[in-house]
């Protein structure tokens, strides 16, 4: 899960929290909103540790050419 879908899932879960006022028999709406905020939260936390973790230099390898003229007598 990357950043964008972690903060989607915030966003969401935020809507259903504390914005949406209907009631559909058998779900918690709001319920439902914590639990995508949780793991919003949860997944914007776990992917900036993976990105701190990650190689900051990146890994090139270099290629060098040589010539030598050889003078013949």
């Amino acid at each position: 899960m990357g950043i964008g879908v972690s903060v989607f899932l915030l966003a969401v879960g935020a809507i259903f929290s504390f914005a949406v006022a209907d009631h559909i028999s058998g779900v918690d709406l709001t319920m439902v909103g914590y639990i995508l905020m949780g793991a919003g939260a949860l997944g914007l936390v776990l992917t900036m540790f993976l990105i701190s973790r990650r190689p900051r230099a990146a890994r090139t390898t270099a290629v060098t050419e040589e010539r030598r003229y050889i003078d013949e007598p």
